[in-house]
């Protein structure tokens, strides 16, 4: 069956059932409301009979006293007044007669023994139970329909007449099912013809409307296909497409096709503009790419290192797209003159170099793309480098190989020291056990000798075991961190350590987050580390500056003391594994830094001053991470000192 024939027949089926409930309920209304006029009228039949009673009652105790005044006598009197009433009787038999759905008319008394009643054989009996004709009338529409079309039954309408607050008679009307049903029979069979008639109307109107609607989908799955094979190049049509196949079906399928066109475009343009920023993000290079007429299309984030005038920069690379070339390199400056004769020479490539008002060497290197269709070149690549950055990321691969050589000898060092310790360890202890018995001088100094084996046995396992941890793979948990935080747990680990060493902490963050993507535990041990060479570098207290800041696409964060400095003669040596000046050092904490630091696509450096005339005497170590994507760091510092609380 056709999707559109499906879809025809659905909407008919939904309109056929709310027509069908709509007509339920209409007739459900019918059926309460006739119910209800039977009650009304029937109920004042009952009052009727209800004062005929109470007047005859009355009329014939003022005639007949009773001679008995008690409870007992009164009802007799009342019974027989009552029963020698013919008028009484001639109104109940009246409603019976008259009335197409009283069955009966009944007066018992307040213990349910009829009195008097149409029905003769009734008399002197007790009064069977019946539905109230109320009940059902306030009752739902189940409720209304079973007991008006089930089985035969009697509905009852009562009225009390009291005595003394306290029920004395009762009056009952007893309203047959059966006649209910003959009555309203000929209203609802209409009722439901009408409902009848609506439905199919219902159906048909559903019919042509929903023909109708979808009509329009045909002319849409042509414009569809012609849109499909304008985006394959002129494939061919599909089967679906040429055949006389449903036409939803077709749209579906067509939607379907221009969906997995469109999402396999915005993948791989996705996936080309996450390279590019990524490779733009890592790059120390300040690469821009104009358009021919010499305006900015693409900028990366290490241009801005570049300009240092306040007026070439006015605020990150995407402030610098869309704008000419002059506007970004101003002609006053040294970089803007060079890059400026170098787009004007017209040369297809050129590299010069130029000397920045810093005293920074930047080799500035242009190259035109031209078009292939011989239409004159399309745009320019502009690369700006610093020649102290190439020679600085020399070092750093210099130092990173070093790391690694040392690694892979400690690693199989460790591996070929440890077995023969632990053999010499087993075997020391068995001498310690043999020399326990033996008694006399001899054995004393036998056996403080096999001490001072033991003590130098687990000093050298220590160290294997170092070199075990450094050579170990490190597996980083990489996630968004806020360095600020970083820095303040720092702060609050040595807090104590500081204070008992006479070293006061300040910090200099920036009021805004400064956003890292890092394994939070490592990057916290390096800064612990360098916090604590600064910390013992300071033997009789000191001051120590901690200044968190953003460099461009760089979170910077500097470690400064005033101590002692280090020896120039010592500096190029300090990350070296197990190289230390201190008595009690291992020589491994800066290195094990400058792993966690490398590993994270940061850098570590350090200067130092030892001249004790000198205002800046102390050293500073500075590491740089890369920061996450969409990162803006506050320009304005938040000044907190902590001495008081460490």
């Amino acid at each position: 069956m056709r999707l559109k024939t499906k879809l025809v027949l659905w909407l008919t089926a939904l309109m056929f059932a709310i027509v069908l409930l709509l007509s339920a309920l209409f007739v459900g209304e019918l059926l309460r409301q006739r119910i209800e006029q039977t009650a009304a009228t029937n109920d004042v039949m009952a009052h009727e009979v209800l004062l005929a009673t109470r007047s005859s009652v009355e009329l014939g105790l003022r005639q007949q006293p009773p001679t008995d005044t008690s409870d007992k006598g009164v009802h007799d009197a009342v019974v027989l007044v009552l029963q020698q009433q013919s008028t009484l009787i001639e109104l109940m038999n009246a409603i019976v007669r008259y009335s197409p759905t009283v069955q009966d008319v009944s007066v018992t008394d307040a213990y349910g023994t009829t009195i008097i009643s149409t029905d003769p054989d009734a008399v002197g009996h007790p009064f069977p139970f019946r539905t109230s004709l109320t009940r059902v009338q306030t009752g739902g529409m189940v409720l209304q329909t079973r007991e008006v079309f089930g089985p035969p039954r009697v509905l009852d309408i009562s009225q009390t007449l009291e005595r003394n607050g306290f029920p004395f008679l009762i009056v009952h009307v007893g309203v047959r099912s059966t006649f209910l049903k003959n009555s309203y029979e000929p209203w609802l069979r209409a009722a439901l013809w009408f409902a009848l008639l609506a439905g199919l109307a219902s159906m048909v109107a559903a019919a042509l409307t929903a023909n109708a609607a979808l009509r329009p989908i045909e002319q849409i799955s042509s414009q569809l296909e012609r849109l499909t094979l304008r985006a394959g190049e002129g494939a061919e049509p599909t089967p679906a497409a040429s055949s006389g196949s449903d036409a939803v079906v077709r749209v579906a399928k067509t939607i379907s096709r221009l969906g997995e066109q469109m999402r396999s475009t915005e993948a791989g343009y996705s996936a080309l503009q996450a390279n590019l920023n990524q490779m733009l993000d890592t790059l120390r290079d300040g690469v821009m790419l104009f358009t021919a007429d010499r305006r900015a299309v693409m900028v990366s984030d290490a241009v801005a290192y570049f300009l240092n005038s306040p007026a070439e920069v006015e605020g990150t690379s995407s402030s610098m797209v869309g704008k000419q070339l002059e506007e970004i390199f101003l002609p006053g400056s040294a970089l803007g003159e060079a890059v400026l004769a170098v787009f004007d020479s017209g040369e297809q490539a050129s590299v010069s170099e130029v000397t920045l008002e810093d005293g920074r060497q930047v080799q500035v290197s242009v190259d035109r793309i031209e078009d292939e269709r011989g239409g004159g070149s399309m745009g320019t690549l502009l690369t700006l480098r610093d020649t102290e950055s190439a020679a600085q990321l020399g070092q750093e691969l210099e130092i990173s190989r070093r790391l690694a050589a040392i690694g892979r000898l400690t690693a199989g060092v460790g591996h070929e020291v440890k077995n023969p310790i632990n053999a010499m360890v087993v075997h020391l202890e068995l001498l310690r056990g043999k020399l326990a018995g033996v008694h006399g001088e001899a054995a004393v100094g036998a056996q403080r000798h096999v001490e001072i084996l033991a003590g130098e046995m687990q000093r050298l396992d220590r160290v294997v075991q170092t070199l075990a941890d450094f050579s170990r793979p490190m597996e980083l948990h990489l996630r968004d961190r806020d360095l600020r935080h970083v820095v303040g747990v720092v702060v609050e680990l040595t807090a104590a350590e500081m204070q008992e060493n006479g070293v006061r902490v300040q910090v200099d963050e920036p009021r805004d987050p400064l956003m890292v993507r890092v394994d939070g535990e490592l990057i916290q041990q390096a800064l612990l580390n360098l916090v604590l060479n600064a910390m013992q570098a300071m033997k009789h207290g000191g001051n120590i500056e901690v200044r968190v800041r953003r460099d461009h696409q760089f979170a910077v964060v500097e470690v400064a003391d005033d101590g002692e400095g280090i020896p120039p003669e010592v500096l190029p040596r300090i990350f070296e594994l197990y190289f230390t000046t201190k008595p009690k050092g291992s020589g491994i904490g800066l290195a094990m830094t400058y792993r966690i630091l490398q590993m994270h696509g940061g850098t570590l450096d350090v200067r130092s001053n030892t001249d004790a005339a000198a205002g800046e005497r102390g050293t500073v170590f500075t590491f740089r991470l890369p920061v996450a994507g969409g990162t803006v760091a506050g320009t304005a510092a938040n000044r907190k000192v902590m001495g008081e609380r460490v």
